[in-house]
């Protein structure tokens, strides 16, 4: 079985990890300074969802048009252009007396500009680590989400009671700049995975190449509806409890934090494919207990352990993998990313005029149950396509799949 020190012993792996690391502190100190900062303006459960969550909706327009540049960029450039972007633009969001309109014209240009960043870095770690090393290497990455959310949600609190919003804004800017000195001066210089010219029509060409497939079809629906249902959840903290939604948004890290640990190190081979709905569906059930209107310790609990489903996504990644032609494995990857995001933006933007109409608390419960439903959905076409090998096989070019490579296993 692989090992983390491998990992990091692997050329190129520690510093795509710090950068991403570096990345995701800066998402999580200026998402919550920002979402603070509207939700103070305005008063809006609505707008302060899609402050923090709404970049993700522009995703979905990048994932149309820009990503078959995912694997016909330079991957250092990329990067380190891509975090100096977001520490220009978040810089542009502190500025006060910013009106609330330009607010969110930032925000979707920060969300298109970040459609390309799933399928540059994951396909980037796809081509730095062996394949059997991958799902232990992806769980890492999803690791040090985890463990910089909840440092980054705790130094968020910190900064806004400190400081003030605008303040945490600004740390995040800073941040975003140091990943980018971090992927300039750490990554090595590689050429395009993918020759040829990115444009919109070949990015057509191969998302409908990738969602030709059935088996490919369930894997994204997976990794992207559950998920981004629970995400809508997630995104009423602040309307929900506005002095305590750090504390939620970093218990729900330390539960991601630890599924990822769990199904990255520690799930042997044989149970991943019979575990990966039903840790699924771990995700949405304990919300349910917002329908008591729980104490704070029970809801901090209820959060944490629905967090610890977020490692069902290792799993459907490592299937997807085991579908997807090699040289397209940036572009499947930047679709997933993409498609989470957008989801999860679509989610947020739902759940905030659930809870405008009705109240956080019911939004989290009504989201849940629709999470919950898609999810044993998705299970019973799993289920029945068991039967369809046909259905199943891997693409032309596809990796193989770590589960059935003895060799790669032994």
């Amino acid at each position: 079985m692989p090992r983390y020190r491998d990992l990091f012993r692997t050329p190129e792996f520690t510093p795509l990890f710090l950068t991403g690391s570096a990345h995701c502190a800066a998402q999580t100190v200026a998402g919550l300074g920002l979402a603070t900062l509207v939700f103070r303006t305005t008063g809006s459960p609505l707008l302060s969802a899609l402050a923090m969550f709404g970049p993700s909706l522009a995703q979905l327009l990048g994932a149309t048009t820009l990503l078959s540049a995912a694997d016909r960029l330079p991957p250092r450039a990329t990067i380190t252009g891509m975090a100096l972007f977001f520490a220009l633009a978040t810089t542009v969001l502190a500025i006060p007396a910013l009106p609330t309109w330009a607010v969110f014209v930032i925000l979707f240009a920060e969300g298109l500009v970040a459609s390309l960043g799933g399928g540059v870095r994951y396909g980037l770690l796809n081509e730095i680590l062996p394949r059997e090393n991958y799902l232990l290497g992806r769980s890492v990455m999803n690791m040090s989400v985890g463990a910089f959310q909840i440092g980054g949600f705790a130094a968020g609190g910190v900064l806004i009671a400190l400081l003030s919003p605008r303040g945490a804004v600004l740390v995040g800017a800073g941040l975003y700049l140091a990943a980018a000195l971090l992927a300039r001066g750490g990554l090595g210089a590689r050429p395009p995975r993918a020759k040829g010219r990115a444009s919109v029509a070949e990015t057509w060409r191969t998302n409908r190449r990738l969602w030709s497939s059935p088996a490919r079809r369930r894997c994204y629906l997976a990794l992207w509806v559950p998920n981004g249902l629970v995400v809508g959840c997630e995104s009423l903290f602040v309307p929900y409890d506005p002095e305590r939604a750090g504390l939620l948004f970093a218990c729900g890290a330390l539960g991601m934090l630890a599924g990822d640990t769990v199904i990255g190190r520690f799930v042997p081979a044989r149970l991943r494919g019979r575990i990966r709905f039903p840790l699924q569906a771990l995700l949405a059930a304990p919300f349910l207990v917002f329908a008591l209107e729980p104490a704070l310790p029970l809801a901090l609990l209820a959060v944490t352990v629905s967090a610890v489903g977020y490692g069902a996504s290792l799993l459907h990644q490592e299937r997807l993998m085991t579908l997807v032609p090699e040289e397209l494995s940036g572009h499947a990857l930047g679709l997933h990313s993409s498609g989470m995001l957008a989801l999860q933006g679509v989610s947020a933007a739902l759940a905030g005029t659930l809870a405008q109409y009705t109240s956080p608390r019911t939004g989290m419960v009504l989201l849940a149950l629709a999470s919950l439903t898609v999810t044993l959905a998705l299970a019973r076409a799993d289920r029945r396509a068991d039967g369809t090998p046909s259905s199943e096989a891997p693409s032309s070019g596809a990796r193989p799949s770590p589960r059935t490579d003895r060799r790669r296993t032994a």
